[in-house]
């Protein structure tokens, strides 16, 4: 517009034209002009001169994002492996133990019908399943977990991953499987066992078959389920039949191949 008195054309914003263009400072996406331009310091300096307070690695909030980076770690690495059969079992199984020997021939024998083999990465049973495995030419993977009393993953593991929850872990022994099988343990093996049943019989996972390997050692315990949850009613036939106890390698690796076999058949 044209002002005779001050003789001064404006641009299309108001703007005079031939107005310096005022001082700016850019952070990240962010422009900052005028009052805002007194930072004295830069973002990529505020982050990398000072530790500053470490209580916020403690929060809730960083926990969710270390949560979200376990599982996001996970998936990444497990995404393209082959089917699989999650494999549980004792940490304190001693290396000259007969089912230490046991654990071998069936991390071999899953190899052989072309399945890698899950474990929780450890010593003991673990151990010797991801070395028979690996020592077949299959495919050993451990997932470990932080414990006081671990000392991290067992030579044999070929693709592993630690992880500081317990939940996370299980979302990974769990997702990756086509069938578990639980040789002679402690806690740790009953829980993984009873969290696997219940999410095959609520049918949170399609049906994989749970194997109990050592009648020996699991017969007390099936015995139990029967005659006390079976018998009173707190499970079904149909649950009782999610069970397999056997002593065979090659019956175990057997209920594997066809459970496998059928759900090919369907899908």
């Amino acid at each position: 517009m044209l002002t005779l008195d001050r003789m001064t054309i404006e641009g299309p914003w108001g703007t005079p034209n031939g107005a310096e263009h005022p001082q700016e400072k850019q952070r990240g996406p962010v422009v900052l002009r005028r009052s805002r331009l007194a930072e004295p310091t830069t973002t990529d300096q505020r982050l990398l001169d000072s530790r500053g307070p470490s209580d916020w690695v403690h929060t809730d909030p960083w926990r969710v994002l270390r949560i979200q980076a376990e599982f996001v770690e996970g998936f990444g690495a497990l995404a393209e492996v082959p089917r699989a059969v999650t494999v549980f079992g004792s940490a304190r199984t001693p290396r000259e133990h007969p089912e230490y020997a046991a654990g071998m021939e069936l991390g071999a024998a899953l190899a052989a019908i072309g399945c890698a083999v899950i474990t929780g990465g450890g010593p003991g049973t673990m151990e010797a399943v991801n070395r028979g495995a690996s020592e077949a030419g299959g495919l050993s993977i451990g997932l470990g977990i932080e414990l006081p009393f671990e000392q991290g993953l067992n030579p044999w593991v070929d693709l592993g991953v630690n992880f500081r929850y317990f939940f996370a872990r299980k979302t990974m022994f769990i997702k990756y499987a086509q069938a578990f099988i639980c040789l002679p343990g402690g806690f740790g093996t009953m829980d993984e066992l009873f969290e696997s049943l219940t999410l095959v019989q609520t049918k949170k996972v399609t049906k994989f078959p749970v194997v109990l390997f050592g009648k020996s050692y699991w017969q007390g315990l099936y015995d139990w389920v029967r005659d006390s949850m079976l018998a009173t009613g707190k499970i079904g036939e149909k649950e009782m039949g999610l069970l397999h106890l056997t002593d065979d390698i090659d019956d175990a690796v057997s209920i594997v191949e066809e459970a496998y076999q059928a759900w090919e058949a369907t899908h």
